[in-house]
């Protein structure tokens, strides 16, 4: 069997710059490694933790859906699916449930980290990394792509493969591994890690106006312009480089150093940077925003097949408990 190659975003706002280098880059280049199947979803049960307007939800998810296949995801090499179109993750999220003790879900960082900034303590929440585990075990996946917060859910997925496979004393489940993404964290606007939850995100919607806005927020330090700067201390050139090529980041590291150049004009040559490098995206929304047709097609046929391949693994499931 070929190696199975899964990972879920959840539609819980527009996309960033963020959610591209951290994550969406390496999976569409994914979709050139030989010898794999590639498993990708739009998490919206996982998002009703948070997003719980159904308006908001039917836009978010379609905006994922044309953001993906906008940045280059191809129908042709990857499984493209909402999460919801494959209920059988829910009844394999129980079966896991039966094996998981409650103070293994305690020490869930992240349920952790969301209590601590105000989100209400819900069985939804608490369970997420089940559901999660089973989102990953139902299609036997052999890699995540995960960012380094998320390893640990790929450590209780494995723990929890384990503890069925040892109770039903089966073989249903495979051990999954996490694949951490090269890129190292996207600073934000605030020069913490760019995220929906922190306000502090560059939008691959913005329009030219709305970019250059976010753009020129950007905190930097007090530098005299005349004065010698630090690019690798720079939130301004930490973003440009993702951006950039070798040459084009070596070039502006030099002018930093060199002194001369304000913090304003490299926010310029960022924005002019960020514009031509998402250019083909833009383009590509355009067209999507025209055929929304195409894009329900694609997730339509993408449900079809993994929920195929979840309804085997869950007849094992089913059968090692003694349900069948």
């Amino acid at each position: 069997m070929a190696m199975r190659i899964l990972s879920g975003v959840q539609p819980s706002g527009n996309l960033h710059l963020g959610n591209y280098f951290g994550a969406i880059q390496q999976h569409i280049a994914l979709q050139e490694l030989p010898g794999s199947e590639r498993f990708y979803f739009i998490a919206d049960y996982h998002a009703l933790t948070t997003v719980q307007d159904a308006e908001e939800m039917r836009r978010n998810i379609r905006n994922v859906a044309i953001d993906y296949l906008a940045l280059g995801l191809d129908p042709g090499k990857s499984t493209f699916f909402r999460q919801s179109d494959v209920p059988e993750v829910l009844e394999l999220t129980w079966l896991l449930g039966v094996v998981t003790g409650m103070g293994f879900l305690e020490r869930a960082h992240s349920y952790k980290d969301k209590i601590a900034k105000g989100l209400k303590p819900s069985l939804g929440l608490f369970t997420y990394p089940v559901l999660m585990a089973a989102d990953i075990l139902i299609y036997k996946s052999n890699l995540v792509p995960v960012g380094q917060d998320q390893v640990q859910h790929i450590e209780m997925t494995q723990d929890m493969a384990g503890y069925f496979n040892q109770t039903f004393k089966s073989g249903v489940f495979l051990r999954p591994e996490a694949k951490l993404s090269s890129t190292p964290k996207v600073p934000g606007l605030d020069g913490e890690k760019m995220s929906k939850s922190y306000g502090n995100t560059i939008d691959l919607q913005m329009n030219e106006k709305e970019l250059k806005k976010a753009i020129m927020s950007i905190k930097t330090d007090s530098t005299p312009v005349e004065m010698p700067k630090n690019p690798d201390a720079c939130n301004v050139f930490a973003l440009y480089s993702l951006c950039a090529t070798d040459e084009e980041r070596d070039a502006l590291a030099a002018r930093y150093k060199a002194g001369g150049m304000g913090y304003g004009e490299a926010k310029k040559l960022l924005c002019d940077k960020v514009t031509a490098y998402f250019a083909p995206y833009r383009q590509k929304r355009a067209e999507l925003l025209a055929n929304p047709g195409y894009v329900d097609d694609v997730l339509r046929q993408g449900a079809a097949k993994a929920r195929a391949i979840a309804r085997q693994t869950l007849d094992e499931a089913k059968r090692a408990c003694g349900l069948i």
